[in-house]
């Protein structure tokens, strides 16, 4: 019987998609990768926060620019925290298995931990500029240019692409 949703007529060759879909096993292996890849540049950011309140130049923050900083540290501290999530789900939740219900937690704990990240990254650069230029105005727009660039490469960019390809058919 002829598949009436294919493209192809009856009989032809099969065409091999551009794309195949993953396995729940692959798709958590991604997952987990994913996360291991980001994880060593969010402990050095957050390395150099921590170490960041102990330099004099600190003491010089005004009241804004020392909030923000400790604000953003404790948005990459959660971040981190977002990030090292699936790993641990994983071990405890649902040991030795792996579910549609894990992948869709773990993708939910990937794109807190970009968001919160996104902030952190925006809020310090607010705290940089306000430091290096004491225009707290112009800090503000950095830091919203910032978050708008990240925003737009790491959720609108993928998010319109999602919703503006073809859908893939695999059989």
């Amino acid at each position: 019987m002829h598949d009436l949703t294919s493209r192809q007529a009856p009989g032809a060759a099969k065409i091999k998609p551009d794309s195949e879909p993953e396995t729940l096993k692959e798709e958590l292996t991604n997952i987990i990768e994913e996360c291991r890849m980001v994880l060593p540049g969010m402990q050095a950011l957050f390395g150099f926060q921590t170490i960041a309140v102990f330099n004099q130049r600190f003491q010089e923050l005004p009241a804004i620019g020392a909030a923000a900083h400790l604000l953003s540290l404790v948005l990459v501290a959660v971040a981190i925290a977002f990030n090292m999530a699936p790993a641990a789900y994983h071990r405890i939740a649902e040991p030795g298995r792996v579910s549609r219900r894990m992948i869709k937690r773990s993708s939910a704990c990937i794109c807190a931990a970009m968001l919160t990240l996104m902030l952190g990254f925006a809020l310090e650069m607010f705290v940089v500029f306000d430091l290096a230029t004491g225009k707290q105005t112009l800090s503000l727009a950095i830091a919203l240019l910032v978050f708008v660039v990240i925003a737009i490469a790491w959720f609108a960019f993928p998010l319109f692409v999602r919703h503006h390809q073809p859908r893939q058919r695999f059989h």
